[in-house]
């Protein structure tokens, strides 16, 4: 009799459980589908300082902006990133990037991207870089504390070289992106993509530590590699970059 009371108890509180789940999914989905645009966009804004070394060895300052909107179907992810440096009068670095991913989601861990990208780095021996790629996204994990997002598509590239034209060419585009919550306080992040093309392929990885520091203030270490396998002008293939910055999330 005491099991069956206990076997009953179970159910109900399994039950109750799950109608409560279900409760909350619905709820969400609701808010999701009802809220206005800007209501679920979410960001960090930053702003620091970094020295270089490859091409350019010198200290400069360095912005950037990222942007999500996670909505019921569609996810909207938008990046920019600002470097610039003079020194002695002369500039020394000029990198900017502007970058826009749409996602439609056919599964909780499945989805159909599109991504749009603008480059310019005059000492990696380009003036503009435009991409465009679409492809599949998986989210191999996708868990309290812990994300991977892997995305994989073909791509169409065109480089404007600052002093031997341009290049134009179908690409291979791959990205990675990992996200860890070490505790309440600390998360380490890890990014990585990769355009594989006729002529010259670019390989680029971004490795964040980032600590809060109170309430929406967080500080944050970042090395970024960038590669690229047959660079124009005489410019070596890679390139570093470390950061520190102050981060403001919202």
């Amino acid at each position: 009799l005491t099991e069956a009371i206990e076997a009953h108890s179970a159910d109900e509180i399994n039950k109750l459980v799950s109608d409560w789940k279900s409760a909350r999914t619905a709820q969400r989905k609701k808010h999701l589908k009802e809220a206005d645009f800007f209501e679920l966009v979410k960001g960090s804004v930053q702003i620091g300082g970094y020295f270089t070394t490859g091409n350019t060895n010198n200290t400069g300052l360095s912005g950037q902006a990222n942007l999500t909107r996670e909505g019921l179907d569609w996810r909207h992810r938008l990046k920019l990133v600002a470097d610039y440096q003079r020194s002695a009068g002369t500039t020394t670095r000029r990198h900017y990037l502007a970058a826009y991913e749409p996602n439609y989601k056919l599964h909780d861990d499945l989805y159909i991207y599109g991504a749009f990208q603008y480059e310019s780095d005059h000492f990696l021996g380009y003036d503009n870089r435009y991409s465009a790629s679409t492809g599949a996204g998986y989210s191999a994990i996708n868990r309290p504390g812990m994300s991977l997002d892997l995305e994989l598509g073909p791509a169409y590239r065109r480089t404007d070289y600052v002093t031997e034209g341009l290049d134009s060419s179908p690409a291979l585009r791959g990205s990675a992106s990992f996200r860890w919550k070490l505790s309440p306080a600390v998360s380490f992040s890890q990014d990585a993509s990769g355009y594989l093309q006729r002529g010259n392929s670019t390989v680029s990885t971004n490795t964040g530590l980032n600590a809060k520091l109170f309430g929406p203030v967080s500080g944050q270490l970042s090395y970024q590699i960038q590669y690229e396998s047959q660079p124009r002008d005489k410019v070596q293939s890679m390139d570093t970059i470390s950061r520190a910055s102050v981060v403001y999330e919202f």
